[in-house]
């Protein structure tokens, strides 16, 4: 594979180019968010419709992860809703690691061109966890940085009320959400692999974003 609120809120295998691209054309499920927020969520309806995004597609975002996305500019929420993801993504401080691994697997247009998708998006010190070694052994490794990535991704937007369950990725095998309200674990390949969501509901022009504190992996 841009603030509002203090409340709320892609590196082993290959998975072929073609694929991927049918994958995520193939994404046409829509879906917008509904969970309760206060008056942060308001003023976010407010200036994203104002600029041209729809206010049911603004989102409530929530958890204690949320204050590390800017308060302002391209980067915040209201800026995020504004953009496609990669390049929403690329606006955020929080997810910098992300968008590396992202222009490195050559995921940039074809993620922005996805059209209603949710993204499990490991902040930076998700990758933080990953030994350097091993971190830019995958960088280096397209296929496989492909298959890591496009794991953390479904089709459709999933607001709060639909995310608990199993997910289908466009990698191909499953992920699994456990929780309700604005407290959701993320497992992938075995049950030691299991991350938090530490912002989530988080929308840009194409998707809807959780972010997670670690990294997810599909069985080898």
């Amino acid at each position: 594979m841009s603030g509002i609120r203090t409340h709320r809120r892609l590196v082993p295998a290959a998975v072929a180019a073609l694929a991927l691209s049918a994958g995520l054309a193939a994404c046409s499920s829509s879906g917008s968010s509904t969970t309760s927020s206060g008056t942060g969520a308001a003023t976010s309806s407010a200036a994203t419709a104002s600029s041209g995004v729809s206010a049911a597609a603004a989102g409530m975002d929530f958890g204690s992860g949320c204050s590390a996305v800017p308060t302002s500019g391209s980067g915040s929420f209201t800026g995020m809703a504004q953009d496609p993801v990669a390049t929403a993504a690329s606006n955020n401080p929080a997810l910098s690691t992300l968008v590396s691994a992202v222009k490195a697997a050559g995921l940039v247009d074809t993620l922005n061109n996805a059209q209603n998708i949710t993204v499990f998006a490991p902040a930076n010190a998700a990758f933080e966890k990953i030994p350097s070694s091993t971190l830019n052994s995958v960088l280096a490794n397209k296929a496989e940085l492909t298959k890591i990535l496009t794991y953390h991704v479904v089709s459709g937007r999933l607001s709060p009320s639909e995310l608990a369950g199993t997910h289908k990725t466009l990698e191909g095998s499953d992920l699994t959400v456990s929780g309700s309200g604005e407290s959701f674990t993320v497992t992938g390949g075995s049950s030691s692999n299991t991350a938090n969501v530490v912002c989530g509901d988080v929308q840009t022009a194409n998707a809807t974003v959780y972010i997670i504190d670690t990294v997810l992996m599909p069985a080898s």
